[in-house]
């Protein structure tokens, strides 16, 4: 799924395949995952409950919350992980994003 994006690619590591929402893709083993995600093209991780407007990382610290994705069942700040070989990442249910653990 590489689409043209603004991000450049700066990591050397090996590449592993995750998907995100069913869609393969090669991201660096070890990086940042809102990093990586952005880089390969990856511009809506989520969509705010109220106006359905489209989200996507903002502070890359852990403290805005627009990164939100679902993976290994939990609805998590994909800032704050890092990419591992076949993840399975979503973008997070309204619901589920509101009541996120932080």
């Amino acid at each position: 799924m590489k689409t043209d994006s603004p991000f450049l690619e700066l990591e050397a590591a090996p590449r592993v395949r995750v998907w995100f929402d069913g869609q393969p893709l090669e991201l660096p083993d070890g990086a940042n995952l809102a990093a990586a995600l952005l880089a390969a093209g990856v511009r809506t991780f989520r969509h705010t409950p109220v106006s359905g407007a489209p989200r996507a990382p903002f502070c890359m610290m852990g403290a805005c919350y627009d990164c939100l994705v679902e993976t290994g069942g939990r609805v998590q700040q994909a800032c704050m992980l890092e990419v591992k070989d076949g993840m399975r990442i979503a973008r997070p249910h309204e619901a589920e994003a509101a009541h996120a653990e932080g």
